[in-house]
Parts: C-alpha cells; structure tokens; sequence
C-alpha cells in the first residue's frame, strides 16, 4: 500500500530551509522508507517512540531527525529538525502517553 505523504506546515517551512543536498536525501528518505512501509522499523532508520501519543515515529537522516505520525493512507510529517534539535522539540511539542491509573 503507497501511503500520502503529508507535511504540517512547520515541517514544510523547516523543508524549505534545509540546503539542497539535505532536502534531496530527505525526499529520497520519504520515498524509500515512508511511502511503502512507514511502519518497518529498524535499528538504523526508524523508531517508534514510547511514551508519546504524538508523535509516533522518528525516521533518521543522516544529522536530520523527522517526526511523524501515521493514519489509514497518509503519513503526516510533523517536524523536520537537526539531531541537536530533536530532544528539545519532543519536550516543547510532543504530547505524551496519558499516566496509567490502574494502579
């Protein structure tokens, strides 16, 4: 199944601002690893993130770090940052898992 890939418009201003080189391995990321199997996830590429309802995975390119979140046919982009960005932007816009109160 080819899933629709989706840029918020945060991650497509932070796309637009990348140098050419990086949005083409960016574009090339999107091809290879989101548009078939957004799910796959590896040691290398893509994580699925714990404790977090938002985003849902991270996919690695290179020093640039992109979050998303995926539904029936579309994969959303949620942000595009730097590995030196990533840890500050989970805490400043991720939504975390609600705490389990089953006690």
């Amino acid at each position: 199944m080819r899933y629709e890939i989706v840029l918020a418009p945060e991650a497509a201003n932070a796309y637009r601002a990348l140098p050419a080189y990086r949005r083409s391995e960016v574009r090339d990321a999107f091809e290879r690893h989101l548009r078939n199997q957004p799910t796959l996830v590896s040691k290398s590429r893509i994580k699925r993130l714990r404790g977090s309802t938002q985003p849902q995975y991270r996919l690695r390119v290179g020093e640039v770090r992109i979050f998303y979140d995926i539904t029936v046919e579309t994969v959303e982009i949620l942000a595009i940052v730097t590995k030196a960005e990533a840890a500050r932007w989970l805490i400043d816009r991720g939504t975390p898992d609600a705490p389990d109160r089953s006690g």
